[in-house]
């Protein structure tokens, strides 16, 4: 959704902080976990459009205060339409990763309500005094959960960025094969795209940071990024190649624009060279394992199913699809030990999209819709 907070500076140094910021709670019950889907997992990310609750606690949009006709009732409805249409679902997530949530109770309740399908773990992270939030349901216990915060010149981004890791034991997890889930809103385009760029660079250069410590002490570790982050993946075309984005394709012009084309990876400290230059974008690419082709090899290059077999886009804006939800892999995840990619869909059917495949959007005055981006719906197995 493109409304929010408009960052008040574009500065060109990143100050950023990595603390725990999290508001969770950790729901007994069951795993989930049935013999038809003991050798997969599946996960969804979903911007569920402003999911509020019924409590006025000043930061709320305006149309969801009591004065604006916002009641308990609309609130209990909303989580009732939204668990039937994950209990619809095909293939029903056992991780669900829900952007533009208010609080930690909403995760809660949503889970309380979907509890025949055994969402027994949660997690929620925001930025004190922001509207919304991110949060995560799971069937799995989540280790380690974490939120990352943003600062530019001093200026805060609206949203954190939260770190889970599950199957750390036989019981813990399918399996018990470990994978790290990073959650993600990124700064959405409003006050301009080349304005706002830096804070989404500044998101990437975060996720950076932790894969390499995660990857330095775990070579063999499965990551995923997913989320919202306000970012096509062909964004770098879609602005003409002019600038770095923060995500870049595995393409020769944009390896010259990040100096990186052609690089001599015998030179002295080439990985830290090469660490340096990538500091603040993420590489994409559309093969399998995602090996860099016009990239030197030292770079962090992950899988995007956008550039390869999903079509249209999750977010119908100004009569244009955008690919701006995304499901973000790890080469880990096809080199055949622990988790393998399986497959990616677009969740367009009814009810998230209309007949034609369009997002429906949530109206809080007449409770209909669902909301304005589609799901991703991502599906593992193990070797």
């Amino acid at each position: 959704m493109k409304r929010k907070h408009v960052s008040k500076k574009a500065g060109a140094l990143f100050c950023l902080a990595l603390f725990v910021l999290v508001l969770g709670c950790n729901i007994s019950g069951q795993d989930g976990q049935t013999p038809e889907n003991a050798n997969s997992i599946a996960i969804m990310t979903w911007n569920v459009q402003n999911l509020f609750d019924d409590v006025d606690d000043g930061t709320e949009y305006d149309e969801f205060r009591e004065s604006a006709g916002w009641t308990t009732e609309k609130y209990r409805g909303r989580l009732n339409v939204i668990a039937g249409a994950v209990r619809a679902m095909g293939r029903k997530p056992d991780i669900i990763a829900l952007q533009e949530v208010e609080s930690a109770r909403v995760i809660a309740d949503l889970a309380d309500v979907l509890s025949p399908q055994g969402y027994g773990f949660t997690h929620f992270a925001v930025i004190p005094g922001m509207a919304v939030g991110i949060g995560l349901l799971s069937r799995f216990p989540l280790v380690d959960a974490r939120a990352h915060t943003v600062y530019i010149d001093g200026d805060l981004a609206p949203r954190p960025m939260l770190e889970a890791r599950i199957g750390e034991s036989a019981d813990a997890g399918p399996g018990g094969i470990p994978l790290v889930l990073f959650v993600c809103h990124w700064k959405s385009k409003v006050g301009g795209d080349d304005a706002t760029e830096s804070t989404r660079r500044a998101s990437a250069r975060i996720i950076l940071r932790r894969m390499r410590e995660l990857m330095e002490s775990d070579p063999d570790l499965p990551v995923i990024v997913m989320g919202d982050l306000n970012e096509n993946h062909d964004e770098f075309y879609r602005r003409s190649g002019t600038a770095i984005s923060a995500l870049l394709p595995d393409d020769p012009h944009s390896a010259a624009l990040a100096g990186l084309y052609g690089f001599d990876e015998s030179t002295e400290n080439a990985a830290e060279i090469i660490g340096g230059l990538q500091k603040d974008f993420i590489i994409i690419s559309k093969n399998k394992p995602p090996l860099p082709r016009f990239f030197p090899s030292e770079v962090m290059i992950l899988y995007s199913p956008w550039a390869s077999e999903l079509q249209d886009g999750s977010y119908y804006y100004r009569n244009n699809w955008e690919t701006i939800d995304h499901f973000l892999l790890s080469a880990q995840l096809f080199k055949g030990t622990g988790w393998k990619f399986d497959s990616c869909q677009v969740v367009n059917q009814h009810p998230f999209a209309s007949e034609k495949g369009y997002p429906v959007a949530y109206n809080p005055r007449t409770g209909s819709g669902m909301s304005d981006h589609l799901p991703l719906l991502l599906v593992l197995r193990k070797n």
